[in-house]
């Protein structure tokens, strides 16, 4: 039996109103998040702390189902912003939300009222005791993704409340208003990077690859076998670790040398890209020791810096 193999945009072909956008729903996303990082944690080397992440996400939902959350640009903004063909909810703005500082020290109040791991509850104590000046200057590092100066410590939970905001914002967006930037490899809502790709199943979008954003949780389609940072169809290849059930592939790009990971929905209908990223970092050990460069974030673990 003889296989074709398709060219880049062949598998996008059979339907001319491919879903460009995929905006985040807030009920439940987190929820479902949680379910997930529970699910994963059994028999991963990081069980412990995919654990304490579901507990996180919890707080983000309740968060989310709770609270008044800050909208992280007005209409105006959002208008101007359109019509310059710039992400109508920029991650790199020069400041942050109004009232961003409550909605992090709720989630740490939540997140406290169960039992945590040895010293977490110091450290979420710690923090809360931060000045804002320090905070600000936290999240302004984390959302402009200049790690350096980021205590790793902490950095997650700070991520974890802008993660909130930045969603809630997202999910009240309809797609008519957001254009795809020509950076393809950013978020057309935020202007930041995806944390991986997922082929989707579903109606409107089975077999469709989505870049997800790390940070306002929105998905945006870029063809398939084509390099999601470099955009180059050349020297494509899909690395996997061996005998694993097939929910994640590296897409590794020979030109530029990154890669970005790739999960398959029909394998695990329930993934989550933040999530299954998570508990997928053995793929990122092997890929780094071959040379190649992630060109995606995940907000909830911070690499240490060399």
């Amino acid at each position: 039996m003889t296989t074709r193999i398709l060219e880049p945009g062949e598998i996008e072909q059979r339907s001319t109103t491919i879903p460009e956008l995929l905006l985040p729903e807030l009920p439940g996303l987190f929820a479902a998040r949680a379910a997930r990082l529970r699910t994963l944690a059994e028999g991963n080397a990081i069980g412990a702390y995919l654990g304490f992440l579901a507990r996180l996400s919890e707080a983000q939902q309740w968060v989310a189902d709770t609270l008044p959350l800050p909208d992280v640009a007005g209409p105006m903004q959002r208008e101007q912003a359109r019509r310059a063909g710039m992400p109508l909810l920029p991650a790199l703005a020069a400041s942050r939300p109004e009232g961003w500082f409550e909605v992090l020290r709720a989630m740490l109040d939540r997140l406290a009222q169960g039992a945590l791991p040895p010293g977490l509850h110091e450290r979420l104590s710690v923090l809360k005791q931060r000045d804002r000046a320090w905070l600000d200057h936290q999240a302004a590092h984390i959302l402009s993704g200049e790690y350096a100066a980021l205590d790793l410590a902490t950095a997650p939970l700070v991520a974890a409340s802008l993660q909130v905001i930045w969603t809630a914002s997202a999910a009240a967006l309809t797609v008519t208003n957001v254009a795809p930037l020509v950076e393809r490899r950013l978020c057309p809502v935020c202007g930041s990077h995806p944390v991986a790709s997922v082929v989707r199943i579903g109606a409107d979008v089975s077999g469709y690859r989505y870049l997800h954003c790390a940070l306002c949780n929105t998905e945006w389609h870029v063809v398939r076998v084509k390099c999601s940072s470099c955009e180059s169809t050349k020297g494509i290849d899909y690395r996997e670790i061996d005998g694993g059930p097939g929910v994640v592939k590296a897409e590794c790009c020979g030109e530029c040398r990154g890669y970005l990971k790739q999960f398959y929905q029909e394998k695990a209908p329930e993934l989550d890209p933040v999530a299954d990223d998570l508990a997928s970092l053995a793929l990122d050990l092997l890929l780094d020791e071959e040379g190649f460069t992630r060109s995606g974030t995940n907000l909830l673990l911070f690499p240490a810096q060399a």
